[in-house]
């Protein structure tokens, strides 16, 4: 990933100097801030490092496809952003044994390139890794289930304990019933049984 400095008397300076030489905006970007204090008779300058989110995105993919390649996987890589966030879908001749039992091998090489962005960028990146649809075909499964009990308890009155589950999931179930307005989502226990909780709105 190429990094590029611009300097300026201020960061908007810095910053508006380099938006308008790499034709950007302030959302295709990261950068961070380094003042750097002038001499005796040179005014304060600062210095920031700037990298393109597409350029972030495709090392992400790089690395993956290197990484799953080096795994033995025989591996077509989908990519695609949707609302500023990367989605790389993998697509191998082994699905089955790359996403493991519940997800876990999936995740834990989520983890490790998740590990690898954060140490090249100095900062979080966030970015989805599925494989096969696996996520999304779980997302819609969690979203149907989610809807039926919400109807039995707006029906019954009675809340339902939900089965327990990681952070990822609990929050597609609080996404799904956000503004529900006969039922609302509590998570409740400690991990890694902590689950979500269907209640009927008493107003």
């Amino acid at each position: 990933m190429e990094k590029y400095v611009f300097s300026g008397k201020t960061e908007e300076e810095a910053l508006e100097c380099a938006l308008s030489e790499l034709s950007l905006t302030k959302d295709d970007i990261l950068y961070d801030v380094k003042e750097q204090k002038g001499g005796l008779f040179k005014g304060k300058k600062v210095e920031i490092s700037v990298t393109k989110k597409s350029d972030i995105n495709d090392y992400i993919k790089e690395i993956t496809l290197d990484l799953v390649t080096k795994m033995g996987f025989d591996t077509q890589i989908e990519s695609r952003v949707r609302d500023g966030i990367l989605t790389l879908t993998l697509h191998s001749d082994n699905n089955n044994l790359l996403i493991g039992k519940d997800g876990k091998n999936m995740n834990a090489l989520s983890l490790v390139v998740r590990q690898i962005v954060q140490n090249e960028l100095g900062c979080f990146y966030k970015f989805n890794l599925d494989v096969g649809e696996y996520k999304l075909k779980q997302q819609k499964n969690l979203e149907r289930m989610a809807k039926k009990v919400a109807r039995e308890v707006a029906k019954s009155k009675v809340e339902v304990k939900l089965d327990p589950m990681n952070s990822y999931e609990r929050r597609i179930i609080h996404n799904i019933l956000n503004d529900d307005r006969y039922v609302y989502t509590e998570s409740v226990g400690e991990e890694p049984n902590r689950c979500v909780v269907i209640k009927v709105r008493n107003d």
